[in-house]
């Protein structure tokens, strides 16, 4: 992770803290209550399970998708603990940047050996 990108940086460095200390094979659940405690431990401001509203022509529609945390205000973060990421993921993060206008986003994959982490920025 490039240094000129601290934000990022600074919440992948949380989420490998929290992969170091529980492994791979819990649900889902339980790597956001983790990850929630470390932002706050290393002092990362964050809100979760945020709504992010669509629109269509200007026009916001009825729906709304819902990322598991928005991180320094500006990087949306989903959270996977799958076996094997398949590229469905990655969909989901531009259409989160697509609707909120956010400009970065991380996939974080607890499920593997090793943390997986994906950045993207439209």
């Amino acid at each position: 992770m490039p240094v000129q990108d601290p934000e990022t940086y600074a919440v992948i460095g949380a989420a490998m803290e929290v992969h170091s200390h529980l492994g791979h094979g819990f649900l889902e659940d339980v790597y956001q209550e983790a990850l929630a405690r470390e932002l706050t431990i290393q002092g990362v401001p964050f809100a979760r399970e945020c709504e992010l509203p669509v629109h269509y022509k200007n026009e916001r529609l009825p729906c709304h998708y819902r990322a598991d945390f928005v991180c320094l205000a500006s990087v949306v973060v989903e959270l996977k603990a799958l076996a094997k990421l398949s590229g469905a993921e990655q969909k989901q993060i531009i259409n989160y940047l697509k609707a909120s206008g956010y400009q970065r986003g991380l996939v974080l994959n607890f499920g593997t050996e090793r943390l997986q982490y994906d950045r993207y920025a439209p």
